[in-house]
């Protein structure tokens, strides 16, 4: 397989930088990875999942033992810049590597694996209806679909993944008029940032990971979503299965984001971990390799177009163009990437209506259970979450239903002023009792069932420690069935029956979330969807 890489503006993602996520790096706990030499140890995006046992068995023939961990990208910058350790990893576009702390990670010889553009992708009979079928598409047709309310989308959090990032960024060099270079001044601009708030005001739901994006428009009843292409290739083929319409993916003329896939060697001074990494690589970048990744909607060449794309993946009647070259967005410098994420958190994003149900049932006193549960409000409701984009907005309805016994008293707040009284409730509240767990998602959905869906995202984001032992899921169902289709996100820790919590996530199309290591950790990935 020819590749010219020399074609590529690499130099898009070096000016990208380390801005997400960078002010909490130092308050990550170092939880070493116990690092062997007898060992390659790879940390990998959790995109590349399904190439498990294809590099596995590689190894394996190659004479070594290989050893795969997965996480999402940001994470995984933040466990490398606290100290874990690994032989090589594989991240889902070069800006990360940016972000890595070069006096603890060394990484070197980093290669490209494939290219991801970011896109539209609009159900085929809405995009017939917008008359973007078989016709040159702008950023600025797609911009005016939406603000017109004519097109609403799903797209992943810009603040927590990649795909949102760019996508986000690929809307605003556009919306500014396409300049040679984005500048901070230009982010000023009153009618830019109205353009923009009305746009953002189209999402339907905006997801945290890239892969619960997938799950959550295959589960649900959504129109668009703006995302990477293999994602449309990969929804499109489960819809297919299901006999359901497909996706019709739009490339925008003026500028298309794209994801680079790079994997990069982390030296421990040790030759032959250097040898075995050189042997993976050479690997992923053969023909079997990119076959491999070309399989799952990954594009395995390097600019310029390509007539010879296996249609079954590259499938053109699902709008995928691999026969006219994508011009990539030029990136801004680092300190205007980091104002125009600042901009899209504190202004430019769709205000949420969150309900949190919190347990206060008797097994919260057990440990420090209680006192997790205080410190992850405080940091939630408190100014300490804006060091990482993650604070509410005097824009966002925040609102409390502690439970026991029964769902209590609803705790409003509509500002920070309001938070903080919320928050002193919530430190002067004792545990005690039994756990309604169901009857205070009901209450909650009440609640949210009020509001005006176009205004506001609303979520429910329950936080327990046990198994719900009053109410009963039934009882939840029913009423969710004659209500407005409103995501839960749960936080299990503790005792929590993980058996509720997914029959819950299933109902409402939410997801759970693992706070049994770090309910903070948690608190802080749960906010990324909503």
């Amino acid at each position: 397989m020819k590749t010219n890489k020399s074609s590529f503006p690499w130099w898009i993602f070096i000016i990208v930088g380390g801005f997400f996520l960078m002010n909490h790096l130092s308050n990550t706990p170092d939880n070493s990875y116990h690092y062997s030499d007898k060992v390659f140890s790879l940390i990998s995006s959790v995109e590349n999942e399904w190439y498990d046992k294809e590099l596995k068995d590689f190894a394996k023939k190659n004479g070594f033992e290989l050893t795969i961990e997965y996480d999402d990208t940001l994470k995984i910058t933040r466990r490398l810049n606290s100290g874990e350790q690994f032989d090589a990893v594989w991240l889902s576009n070069s800006i990360w590597m940016y972000t890595l702390d070069s006096s603890k990670v060394r990484v070197s010889n980093t290669k490209s694996t494939s290219i991801n553009p970011v896109v539209f992708g609009v159900k085929k009979s809405k995009a017939e209806e917008l008359g973007f079928i078989d016709k040159e598409i702008y950023t600025q047709d797609i911009v005016d679909a939406v603000s017109s309310g004519k097109l609403k989308f799903n797209m992943s959090n810009p603040i927590t993944t990649d795909s949102g990032a760019s996508a986000y960024l690929g809307i605003l060099t556009t919306l500014a008029g396409s300049p040679e270079v984005l500048t901070s001044s230009m982010l000023d601009n009153q009618e830019l940032k109205d353009k923009l708030k009305t746009f953002f005001s189209g999402i339907e739901r905006s997801s945290g990971d890239d892969q619960y994006l997938e799950d959550m428009f295959i589960n649900g009843d959504f129109e668009a979503v703006f995302t990477y292409e293999s994602s449309i290739i990969s929804i499109n083929q489960s819809l297919s299965h299901k006999n359901l319409e497909p996706l019709y993916a739009l490339y925008p003329k003026d500028g298309v984001s794209i994801s680079d896939s790079p994997i990069g060697y982390i030296d421990q001074k040790n030759e032959k971990k250097k040898e075995e990494y050189e042997k993976l690589v050479e690997y992923l970048l053969s023909k079997e390799g990119q076959d491999l990744l070309s399989d799952s909607g990954r594009r395995t060449w390097f600019g310029g177009i390509n007539n010879k794309a296996d249609t079954k993946v590259f499938n053109p009647k699902w709008g995928i163009n691999t026969t006219t070259y994508i011009s990539p967005i030029k990136f801004p410098a680092t300190a205007v990437i980091q104002k125009a994420l600042s901009l899209y958190q504190t202004a430019l994003r769709k205000p949420v209506h969150v309900v949190f149900c919190l347990d206060y049932s008797g097994s919260m006193s057990s440990g420090s259970r209680y006192n997790d549960l205080i410190d992850s409000m405080d940091y939630i409701l408190s100014d300490r979450a804006s060091a990482d984009l993650l604070q509410f907005t005097d824009d966002d309805l925040v609102d409390v239903i502690p439970f026991s016994y029964a769902a209590d008293e609803v705790w409003n707040s509509a500002n920070n002023l309001e938070r903080e009284n919320v928050l002193s409730k919530i430190k002067n509240r004792n545990p005690g009792g039994g756990t309604a767990l169901y009857p205070s998602v009901v209450e909650a959905l009440k609640l949210l069932n009020k509001e005006d869906s176009s205004k506001y995202h609303t979520s429910v984001i329950v936080m327990t420690d046990g198994e719900g032992n009053i109410g009963s899921f039934e009882e939840l169902k029913k009423y969710y069935k004659e209500s407005k289709s409103i995501p839960v996100y749960s936080i299990q820790f503790g005792d929590a029956s993980i058996e509720q919590l997914n029959r819950i996530s299933d109902l409402t199309n939410g997801k759970v979330f693992d706070g049994t290591t770090n309910l903070i950790d948690a608190f802080m990935e749960v906010r990324g969807y909503n």
